[in-house]
Order: structure tokens, then sequence, then C-alpha cells
């Protein structure tokens, strides 16, 4: 079927949650057995109570169907007065009832504080303000890379929840030394992290290491030192930095401090100045490097 051109621009105002509007734009207009009606240069925008743009979203070209709307090379956006995002992907299919966006293929979320995630598939709940995802992601900030299988969080990132095989690879830099030192953390999750509270919550199975020691636990928390920003710029935005200030262990701690290793039910360390305080029937194993009987005089 040939295409039908269309000699003005068609505007559907389509009411939302709250008072805000929906504005869609159609350009190009083409007959299809399979959707009501396929276009091209699809877009779709909201707008608050006060006028303004709170998000909008657009693709190459849509199928409409009754209740959804297929998508092809997505991008949207979500406008806040401290932080915005982008979203794109390959496909994408935007529910017209509920508001809800799924995105599939090579879904990349970016973030105008840093932060940048990347997954096979993801759903955007527009309303709630909530990214979810069942597959594995790879969400990297600064120095700090972070994955996982299973996802939820804020649709700003500002907090993260990741469900299962979670790892976190930093490399702080070290005024000091003047150099990067690797810091790897690990857990079977699920993670909580909180870039406003600067703290990150692992579970299950925890594993740290880092050049001086390497701790493990049932749960740990870490608390990174926040970044020095200035007393007003990126206010109410994700400013967690990758340096560790302490972490506190709880459960079946263990650690191994060159060949010495203690044993407690928790622990604090601080990175400072690289103190350990056990808690908890602390137990320590000491392997002495001299001669003990040279030591004695026999």
């Amino acid at each position: 079927m040939e295409f039908k051109k269309l000699v003005f621009l068609i505007l559907a105002f389509v009411s939302f949650s709250g008072s805000a509007l929906a504005v869609e734009t159609i350009k190009t207009v083409k007959e299809n057995k399979d959707s009501d009606q396929q276009i091209g240069d699809f877009s779709l925008s909201g707008y608050g109570e006060k006028g303004k743009k709170s998000w909008d979203l657009a693709g190459k070209s849509a199928d409409i169907f009754n209740e959804v709307v297929k998508l092809k090379e997505v991008v949207g956006n979500h406008y806040a007065d401290k932080d915005s995002i982008n979203l794109t992907a390959d496909n994408g299919d935007f529910n017209k009832k509920s508001g809800v966006v799924h995105l599939e293929d090579n879904v990349v979320i970016t973030t105008s504080s840093g932060s940048k995630l990347t997954t096979n598939s993801l759903d955007w709940d527009r309303k709630q303000q909530i990214v979810s995802t069942l597959d594995k992601i790879n969400l990297q900030r600064s120095d700090m890379n972070l994955t996982g299988v299973g996802a939820r969080g804020q649709t700003a990132l500002k907090q993260v929840a990741l469900e299962k095989d979670v790892r976190l690879d930093i490399e702080p830099q070290d005024k000091q030394k003047g150099k990067k030192e690797k810091i790897m953390i690990i857990c079977d999750g699920p993670l909580e992290v909180d870039y406003e509270k600067n703290i990150a919550i692992f579970n299950n199975n925890v594993k740290v290491e880092t050049p001086d020691l390497t701790m493990y636990s049932d749960k740990m928390q870490v608390y990174f030192t926040p970044k020095q920003d200035g007393p007003k710029k990126n206010e109410g935005s994700a400013v967690m930095s990758s340096s560790i200030n302490k972490i506190v262990a709880q459960g079946n701690v263990r650690i191994l401090r060159g060949e010495n290793t203690s044993f407690s039910q928790g622990a604090v360390y601080t990175a400072l100045d690289k103190r350990i305080v056990l808690t908890g029937r602390p137990q320590i194993e000491i392997y002495q490097t001299e001669n003990l009987n040279a030591a004695f005089g026999n």
C-alpha cells in the first residue's frame, strides 16, 4: 500500500496521572493489516501542572495497536529539577493504559549526574518513576562499575537494588601514593545502593578484597566518602564518590591480613587509618615469621 502524505500534523491530547497532558505527533501514515496504524517519527510528551515538560518519548517508527504502541529506535527522557535521564533502545512497547514503557535490545540509561546503566531489557514506569529489569545490568559511575542480575531503582538511579550475582569494582584515587588501588566486593545478593546517603548494603556470602586485606561476612555495610562539590552544586543528586570511608561487617566475619586470620561476629574497618575493630567473641590466628625457640633462648 502506498504511503499517504499528510499535509498537516495531528495533535492528540491524552490525559494521564494528575493534570499532566501528553501530545502525540504523527507525520506519516500507511495501512497495515497487523496494526491499526503505522507511523513514522512518533513522539509523545507529558507536561506537569504548571505546563512544564516532565517527560517525552520518541521513535523512528511505530505500529499502533489497540492497547500498545510498538516503537523502533526509541528515545525517552525524564526531566527533573535536579537530575534528568535519557533512555535509548532499539525496540520498545508503550502501553497506552498503564503508561509503562518496555524497552528491549541495547538499552542504555544515562543521567545528568554521571551514571550509565546498560542492559538487554527494561521497564520504565513513568508514573511511579521506577525502572526495573530481570536481566543482567552494568552500572558505571565515575571510578565504580557495578554488575548484577535483576535490578530495580528510581528513574534517576539515586537508589538502586540488585537481586543477585553482585559485583562492585572500585578504583579510588590514592592521593598519598598517587595511583589507583583496585577494590572488589562481591555477594550473592541482594544489594541496596543509596547514592545520596553514600552507602551500599551487601547481603549473603559477601567478600571484599582490598590491597591490604580480604574480608568475608554474611552482611556488609560499605560507607563511601561524599564528593566535595561545593555547598549547592549537584544538591539533591547522586554525589557518592568511589572512596571508601568505612566498612561494617556482620555475621561470620573472617579477615585475612597477610598470613594472619581473624574470626568474629562483627568488625569495623576504617579506611583512613586502615584500623580494624573486632566485636563478638573475636579470635585471632597469628603466624610468627621468626624462630620462636631462638626468641626464647632455646
